[in-house]
């Protein structure tokens, strides 16, 4: 038997009652949110990304929260990506954050969709320089025969815009995801963790209920 089996802990850092909800679970995962960066825990904002393709087969992959606003949450991507491909077939996506150190995760259900170009240039301008000419170098996903040959790329390209502007590429792009269901989980002793899951209703409310762990 694997010795991961032996593998456990208990959860005694906190709990998640009814009184700590707010009724908009985007104000709460805002809170949750500035907790983490607050705690300086690596990477507050990264979450796990999953799309499906049109066999069906899920994929995973992790990227950066970059906005979060009234109607969801926003990242970035190469619209080339296996990500983007797969949201181009089929919109509907999850998005998860593991904060282990905190003993908290949280579970997004959604749909993708495209941001506009001003948007997209709007953040695409903000990032350091080196970061815009990585996403001009990257085929995102597509297969490459050496790190060596992506280095070389980059340092041509970065000679090539040593004095000027980098356009903005028409492959790079980024996506809103519009939650339709937000599941809070604060883990609990005995695992008897903490779990409420709020499901949009048609008139723009939230229904919340607290699951079993």
């Amino acid at each position: 038997m694997s010795e991961f089996n032996q593998y456990r802990r208990e959860y005694t850092l906190g709990s998640l009652e009814e009184q700590d909800l707010n009724p908009d679970p985007l104000a709460l995962f805002k809170e949750w949110l500035d907790v983490a960066v607050e705690s300086k825990i690596p990477d507050p904002n990264a979450m796990t990304v999953a799309t499906v393709d049109a066999d069906g087969q899920p994929s995973q992959r992790i990227v950066l929260l970059k906005d979060l606003n009234a109607d969801g949450f926003v990242f970035y991507t190469n619209l080339g990506s296996r990500k983007a491909k797969e949201l181009q077939v089929n919109n509907k996506v999850s998005l998860h954050f593991p904060w282990h150190m905190l003993e908290r995760q949280v579970r997004v259900c959604g749909t993708a969709q495209p941001l506009s170009r001003t948007q997209v240039a709007k953040y695409f301008f903000s990032r350091p320089k080196d970061s815009q000419l990585g996403a001009i170098v990257s085929k995102q996903s597509q297969p490459i025969s050496s790190r060596e040959m992506l280095l070389t790329q980059f340092a041509q390209m970065k000679e090539k815009f040593a004095h000027g502007e980098i356009p903005l590429p028409d492959f790079w792009g980024g996506f809103l995801v519009k939650p339709h269901q937000i599941e809070f989980w604060q883990g609990g002793e005995h695992r008897l963790h903490d779990r409420f899951e709020y499901t949009k209703q048609a008139a723009n409310t939230w229904q919340i209920q607290r699951l079993n762990p």
